[in-house]
């Protein structure tokens, strides 16, 4: 759309992150956002704004104390617009991302306590990538040590219980590293790895 576009790469996971606790998105945020503000002083802009939306405040969110810390302005999340709204609001002005399906951090693959490495990291990003290769669109393979825990769209899971399918899955993920793979039963859930602590 003839923006810009800057990518500010982080080498290593900072040991904070690494950890995993629970608000481990308020560290990520403060050190990513915090690296965006200093660059946007650096080139002269004054206000630095985040796509959060208001189906962001329907879930443990802990990131948004430090974009709120950095002075980040959410005018989407302001604006009281919410994913759906979004997208018809972006379809109408013919973006091309319009119906681009909502992406989390990988780290939330991973359940809170358990510590996050460039390996695990890679290899769900691997199994997503895979399973996207296969037609899944929105699709999360949750990390729980050496099992792959997929959850799927509800529309999706008939069409993944065919046996060849769920074979050449298993084998794929089997591939990646994981030991274990299943299909959970309930399907996609935003955030189904805050259950614990919400």
């Amino acid at each position: 759309i003839g923006i810009e576009h800057i990518l500010v790469e982080e080498q290593t996971i900072d040991a904070e992150i690494k950890r995993n606790p629970a608000n481990r998105c308020y560290f990520c945020k403060k050190i990513e956002f915090g690296a965006i503000v200093d660059m946007a002083k650096e080139r002269g802009f004054h206000i630095v704004v985040d796509g959060s939306n208001a189906d962001d405040t329907k879930d443990y969110r802990p990131g948004a104390k430090a974009i709120a810390e950095l002075k980040v302005m959410s005018p989407l999340k302001t604006a009281g617009l919410n994913k759906k709204e979004i997208r018809l609001l972006s379809k109408y002005l013919g973006l091309p991302t319009w119906d681009k399906p909502a992406y989390a951090c990988l780290a939330s693959r991973i359940p809170y306590g358990e510590e996050i490495t460039t390996e695990k990291l890679s290899r769900i990003g691997k199994a997503e990538k895979y399973m996207h290769s296969l037609g899944y669109r929105e699709v999360r393979v949750r990390s729980h040590g050496s099992i792959a825990r997929i959850e799927l769209n509800p529309e999706d899971r008939a069409r993944f219980c065919d046996p060849s399918t769920m074979d050449r899955v298993s084998k794929q993920l089997k591939a990646f590293g994981f030991l274990y793979v299943c299909l959970e039963l309930e399907g996609y859930s935003m955030g189904s790895l805050n259950r614990n602590i919400v």
